[in-house]
């Protein structure tokens, strides 16, 4: 579905991702696991069109979009959902669901993904007429990952969905992407917290200094000393 080949990307003179490649295939969870400023996020932003890679190709359905534009991107059906939320804390709940959809002209069907991330999102239909910025942090990563969802996107791209959460919320966030992948979304996953991203993926990539250093299955990377010493604290 997700073919990344060779790519380079530079922010100013610093070399960020270094012949990169990975691919993720129709219906699987597919998690990058790194340190801080490993470059997963960069790699999330390249495949978006938030940033062009120097060099490398990025391809998805077999059609190249490396270095399209963002907007290009999301309506061949890849969603972002950025690090650190980024809601538009001065609009409501409804507004920010709304602007998920500025794409699309189905009304019925945008009608009928309101009601579906509701589903998902109990707590965003109790909260639909509030200021986004008024939310807890759990509120606006469900929010921002609802908001995603309403581009009805085959191909949806997280960038820390548990970070700065509280453990339960995680156990709830990490549930509703499966829910997601269950319901045929495809998911390409960047979690620091590598122990639960490895639960639920069925493949996984680690990437160190804008590498991509080992890939496998979980089961693979659970049973590597250098993965447990790294990323799972020793266990």
């Amino acid at each position: 579905m997700l073919n990344v080949d060779q790519i380079d990307v530079y922010y100013g003179n610093i070399h960020a991702l270094k012949g990169v490649s990975l691919e993720v295939n129709q219906g699987e969870i597919v998690t990058l696991i790194g340190a801080n400023g490993a470059g997963k996020s960069t790699l999330l932003k390249s495949i978006s069109g938030l940033l062009k890679p120097k060099q490398g190709a990025i391809s998805y359905m077999g059609n190249p979009i490396g270095g399209k534009p963002a907007q290009t991107i999301v309506k061949q059906g890849i969603s972002h959902v950025p690090e650190g939320r980024r809601v538009f804390a001065n609009m409501t709940v409804e507004e920010n669901l709304e602007l998920g959809a500025f794409l699309r002209k189905d009304g019925d069907g945008i009608r009928s993904d309101f009601e579906k991330v509701y589903e998902l999102f109990p707590r965003l239909l109790e909260r639909r007429k509030q200021l986004s910025g008024t939310l807890s942090g759990g509120e606006q990563q469900m929010l921002a990952m609802g908001r995603a969802l309403m581009a009805r996107p085959k191909l949806l791209l997280l960038d820390e969905p548990s970070m700065g959460l509280a453990p339960l919320l995680v156990k709830t966030i990490f549930k509703i992407i499966q829910e997601i992948n269950k319901d045929g979304t495809t998911i390409l996953l960047v979690e620091q917290n590598a122990h639960m991203a490895l639960s639920i993926a069925s493949r996984a990539y680690v990437i160190e200094t804008g590498r991509v250093v080992l890939s496998g299955t979980p089961e693979e990377l659970n049973a590597s000393d250098q993965i447990k010493m790294a990323y799972l604290g020793g266990h």
